[in-house]
C-alpha cells in the first residue's frame, strides 16, 4: 500500500511538473525558430546586398585606373598656397612583379587568414571584441585586407556603424567578383604609405630611391609596417620608430611560417639606406594638425579641394625665425599663436619638420611650471582676493609638502600683484590651499586644459602635464575678457569649381569668469612682464604674460598676449633631460618678444582693461561686521562646499625667528578669502520683521 501511495504521489508530481517543463520547452523552441528565421532573413538581406554591390562594382581594369586619392590645395588666410597635397603614384606592379617578401609581409601583418576568409574574418572580429571587453578600448582592428581595400577605394575613415556595414558588404562583393591574387594586387598598388605615396612602387621610390620590384626583406618589412600609422612610422620622419615596427613585422612573418628563424635573425636594418626627403618647412606642422579635421567638417568627397586656413604666412615665418634664433642647442622649441577668436595664426611643432614631424605644439605633454599659477590666481581672484590684497611670503608646509621660492629667499608681507610678478611659490601654495586644490583644477578645466589633473598640493606649481596649445588657449581666454576661446585652423573648404562645402560659422565664447576676475588677472600678468620674471618679453607696447620653468630646467615656457594676439612658447628636450640655463624668462620669453614684435606690428596698440570693479556682495559689509562681530566666529566653505568654523587666515604662519620676515600684522592685511556669493542667511530680527511677528515693516538685510 505504501508503495502504491508513493507511486501515486510520484505520478502526481510528474503530472504537475510536465506542463512547466513543456512550457519552458515551447519557449526555447520558439526562440530557436524565430532566431533561425531572423538569421535566415539576415542572410538573405546580406546576400542580396552583396550581389547588388558586386554587380555595380567596376571591372578589374577600371579598378586599376581609378585614383584612390584627391588633390588638396591648402591656402593661407590671404590665399597664398601653403602646400599641395595629393596622391603620388608609382608604376602599377602586376601581381607577379611584386616581390614575394612584400606580399608575405603585408598578408602576415595585416590579414593572416587572407587566403581563407570571404572578405570578413569572424575570428579577427571576435578577437577585436574580446580585447575591447578586456581592456575597455579598441586596441585591435578586425578589418581584413579586402575591407581595407573597400574603405580606401570607396569609403572614408569615419568611425560609424553605417560606414562599417557598407565596408563589410563591399568587401564580400569584392571577394565574389575578384580572385585573391587580384585583390592583393589592387591593395598593394592602392594602399597609402604616407608622404603622399600610394602603392608599393611609389613608397619604395620615396623611401628607398628604387623601384618596388627590387624590395628586400627589411625594406618590405618597413613598408608593410607603415600601413598601421604612416606618419608615425615613416622612416624619413622617425627612423627608430620605423625600424621598431618593422621588427614586429619580421617576427609576425616568422610566426606565420613565411620566413625561417634564421632568415628573421639575419635581417639587418642598419644596412638600409633611406632616401633623403624633399625639404619641407614648418608649415607642415600646421597642415598635419588641420587637415585630419576635414572628415569631421564635411561629407565624404573625392573632388579636388581648396582648404582655406587661418595661417598667416608672415607670422609663420616670424615664428620659425624666433624659435631658431633663441632655442638652446640640442633643444626643441614649439610655438602657437591665436587670434582673438581662436584662429591659429602661426604654429611651430619643432625645430625641423624633416628631422621630426612630431608636433610638440599640439601633441607633447609637459609640466608647465609656474605658468600654471594662472589658474591658482584666477581661483583666488574669483574667491575674493584682489591684486592689492596682502599676503605673506614665508616658509609654509602643506600636508608634509614644503615649497621653496627660486633663490630660497622670502619677502615677508607683500601684495598679490608682487607675489605673482615675482612668481612666489610659497604664496601660490597658500592661495591654492585656501581656495582648494580642486577649485584650481576646476579653473584649469574651465579654461580648456584637457589633460588629467591631480589635486595634490604641488599641483599649484605646475606638476601636471599639459599641452602648449591648451595653455595658449587658456591665456587667450584671459585676453578675451574671461570668455572661452576655441583654437581652429580651417575657415572654409571649396571645390575646384568654387562650390563651398564648409564655412566656419560665427561663434561666441562662453563666459568663464566675471569681468572683474579677468581684469584682475590681466593686471597681474601685465606686472609680471613690466617688472617681474617676464621682462624679456617686453615689445614696446602693453604685454601681459607669465613665465614657467620646471625642476632642473627641463622645460621653459612663456605665454602672453598683446593687441589681441596670444602666443605660447615652449622649449625643452624630447627626452626631458635638464637643459643648462633654460628658464621661461630667458630663451622662451626672448622668442616670444622676437615673434610678437613682427606679428603685432600692423595692429593698433591696445591698453588692457585692468580696472577691478568688484560686485556689490564684495563691497558691502556683512551682518557681523555691522554689529562688531568677531571674524573668528564666522563660518566658511571648504573646497568641497562644506561649512567650517573659524577664520582661514589663522592658518598663515605667525611665528618668526631670527632672519625671518616681520610677523603677520592683521591691521596691514587687505581683503581676504570671502564666500563666493552674498551672505547665505538673514538674522532673527530681520526674519521676525519680514514675517510680521513684531509688526514692523521689513528692512533690507545687510549685504543682500
Amino acid at each position: 500500500m505504501a508503495r502504491n501511495a508513493d507511486r501515486r504521489r510520484s505520478s502526481g508530481s510528474s503530472s504537475r511538473s510536465r506542463p512547466e517543463s513543456s512550457g519552458l520547452g515551447r519557449f526555447v523552441r520558439r526562440l530557436l525558430i524565430w532566431g533561425g528565421v531572423l538569421a535566415l532573413l539576415g542572410a538573405i538581406v546580406l546576400g542580396v546586398s552583396v550581389a547588388v554591390a558586386a554587380s555595380s562594382l567596376p571591372g578589374f581594369d577600371q579598378m586599376k585606373s581609378s585614383q584612390n586619392g584627391q588633390m588638396i590645395v591648402v591656402r593661407a588666410r590671404d590665399g597664398t598656397e601653403l602646400v599641395s597635397i595629393g596622391p603620388s603614384y608609382g608604376k602599377w606592379l602586376k601581381y607577379d612583379e611584386i616581390p614575394q617578401v612584400m606580399k608575405d609581409a603585408m598578408v602576415s601583418v595585416e590579414d593572416r587568414r587572407f587566403r581563407s576568409h570571404i572578405g570578413v574574418d569572424p575570428i579577427g572580429v571576435a578577437r577585436s571584441f574580446m580585447v575591447r571587453v578586456q581592456s575597455g578600448h579598441w586596441r585591435q582592428g578586425g578589418s581584413t585586407i579586402t575591407q581595407q581595400l573597400a574603405r580606401n577605394v570607396f569609403l572614408n575613415n569615419s568611425k560609424t556603424f553605417g560606414r562599417k556595414a557598407r565596408e563589410i558588404v563591399l568587401a564580400m562583393a569584392l571577394e565574389s567578383k575578384f580572385s585573391k591574387d587580384q585583390i592583393l594586387e589592387l591593395y598593394l598598388n592602392k594602399v597609402y604609405f604616407g608622404g603622399g605615396a600610394y602603392g608599393v612602387d611609389s613608397a619604395s621610390r620615396k623611401f628607398f630611391g628604387h623601384p618596388g620590384t627590387t624590395l628586400s626583406l627589411p625594406e618590405a618589412a618597413i613598408i608593410a609596417g607603415l600601413v598601421k600609422a604612416p606618419s608615425h612610422y615613416s622612416p624619413t620622419a622617425d627612423a627608430k620608430a620605423a625600424v621598431g615596427r618593422a621588427g614586429v613585422v619580421v617576427q609576425v612573418m616568422q610566426e606565420a611560417g613565411v620566413i625561417s628563424a634564421s632568415e628573421a635573425a639575419g635581417v639587418d636594418f642598419s644596412s638600409i639606406t633611406v632616401a633623403p626627403d624633399k625639404g619641407q618647412n614648418s608649415v607642415r606642422y600646421f597642415t598635419d594638425w588641420a587637415l585630419p579635421q576635414l572628415d569631421m567638417l564635411m561629407e565624404n568627397t573625392d573632388e579636388p579641394l581648396e582648404v582655406w586656413t587661418t595661417l598667416d604666412v608672415g607670422m609663420q615665418n616670424a615664428a620659425t625665425a624666433a624659435i631658431h634664433a633663441n632655442v638652446p642647442p640640442g633643444t626643441q622649441g614649439a610655438l602657437v599663436s591665436l587670434d582673438r577668436d581662436g584662429a591659429v595664426r602661426a604654429m611651430i611643432g619643432g625645430t625641423d619638420y624633416v628631422t621630426s614631424n612630431y608636433n610638440r605644439a599640439t601633441n607633447a605633454v609637459r609640466q608647465p611650471g609656474s605658468a600654471w599659477k594662472l589658474f591658482v590666481y584666477l581661483a583666488a581672484l574669483e574667491a575674493g582676493y584682489t591684486p592689492d590684497s596682502r599676503v605673506v611670503d614665508a616658509p609654509v608646509t602643506i600636508d608634509g609638502w614644503t615649497p621653496k621660492n627660486s633663490g630660497g629667499t622670502y619677502a615677508g608681507q607683500i601684495d598679490v600683484r608682487t607675489a605673482f610678478a615675482y612668481s612666489k611659490n610659497t604664496v601660490a601654495a597658500q592661495l591654492g590651499n585656501e581656495v582648494g586644490f580642486s577649485a584650481v583644477a576646476g579653473m584649469a578645466r574651465r579654461f580648456g586644459i584637457t589633460t588629467p589633473i591631480s589635486t595634490v598640493p604641488s599641483m599649484v606649481l605646475g606638476s601636471n602635464d599639459v599641452r602648449l596649445i591648451d595653455m595658449t588657449r587658456a591665456f587667450a581666454g584671459v585676453s578675451a575678457g574671461g570668455t572661452s576661446v576655441e583654437p581652429y585652423g580651417i575657415v572654409k573648404i571649396v571645390t575646384a569649381d568654387g562650390k563651398v562645402l564648409y564655412q566656419r560659422p560665427q561663434t561666441q565664447g562662453q563666459v568663464l569668469v566675471p569681468p572683474y576676475v579677468a581684469a584682475g588677472i590681466t593686471d597681474l600678468l601685465q606686472t609680471a612682464v613690466s617688472t617681474g620674471t617676464g621682462k624679456a618679453a617686453q615689445i614696446g607696447r602693453p604685454v601681459a604674460g607669465k613665465t614657467g620653468t620646471t625642476t632642473s630646467n627641463k622645460d621653459g615656457w612663456f605665454l602672453g598676449f598683446s593687441s589681441g594676439l596670444t602666443t605660447g612658447v615652449w622649449m625643452g628636450r624630447d627626452d626631458a633631460k635638464p637643459v643648462a640655463g633654460l628658464q621661461g624668462g630667458h630663451a622662451p620669453a626672448r622668442a616670444f618678444a622676437a615673434f610678437m614684435k613682427v606679428a603685432v606690428a600692423g595692429r593698433p596698440i591696445e591698453k588692457f582693461q585692468t580696472d577691478v570693479k568688484l560686485p556689490e556682495w564684495q563691497l558691502e559689509p556683512d551682518d557681523e561686521a555691522n554689529f562688531g562681530g568677531d571674524p573668528g566666529n564666522y563660518y566658511y566653505n571648504d573646497e568641497q562646499g562644506n561649512l567650517v568654523p573659524g577664520d582661514p587666515r589663522e592658518a598663515r604662519p605667525r611665528d618668526s625667528g631670527p632672519g625671518d620676515p616681520p610677523p603677520y600684522d592683521p591691521a596691514l592685511d587687505g581683503p581676504e578669502l570671502v564666500p563666493a556669493g552674498p551672505p547665505p542667511a538673514a538674522n532673527d530680527d530681520f526674519l521676525d520683521q519680514a514675517t510680521g511677528k513684531k509688526g514692523k515693516p521689513a528692512a533690507a538685510a545687510p549685504g543682500m
